[in-house]
């Protein structure tokens, strides 16, 4: 059994559209659990150390400053899940990056549409709801950028029983 916790951050749209809870209800339905939460005002020096270098390399230095602009316009809600395999339960559950791409039933398969070549003939960020870690080193990275210790909580929810 593999215990993790993984990133999750509600986008600029995810909070302006009123998705925090819709979104938060999704992973505790599937009993992953919440072991901290914020909502916060990403600054740039935050947001450059979230978005880095790596994404200039895959999608290019247009597309890295638009979701640099992007994170820091409005709050955005952070938290870390925790579970069983939760990073990779936690990517089935929120779809493939390209909103046009996710299957229905994900969250960005319910709630986003935007294509990658929409964004970019627009010169807008992919507006896709959510982040959310991609694998462990990631998540490790993240999260550490994001919480301190002390605002991470350990507790026991009741259907965690039948996992340990």
């Amino acid at each position: 059994m593999a215990l993790e916790q993984t990133l999750v951050l509600v986008k600029p749209d995810g909070v302006a559209r009123g998705l925090i809870g819709e979104i938060i209800k999704r992973f505790e339905q599937r009993g992953l659990k919440i072991v901290a939460l914020k909502l916060t005002q990403v600054n740039k020096d935050l947001a450059q150390k979230h978005y880095t270098d790596d994404i200039t390399k895959r999608r290019g230095e247009r597309v890295r400053n638009s979701l640099l602009k992007y994170i820091v316009e409005s709050p955005i809600v952070a938290m870390i899940i925790e579970g069983v395999d939760a990073i990779e339960n936690v990517r089935k559950i929120v779809g493939v990056t390209e909103s046009k791409a996710a299957l229905p039933g994900t969250i960005r398969g319910d709630f986003s549409h935007i294509s990658f070549a929409h964004a970019d003939e627009k010169k807008i960020p992919v507006k896709n709801l959510i982040h959310a870690s991609s694998d462990k080193a990631d998540a490790k990275r993240e999260l550490a950028l994001w919480f301190s210790v002390d605002e991470i909580h350990d507790y026991k929810r009741s259907n965690e029983r039948h996992i340990f």
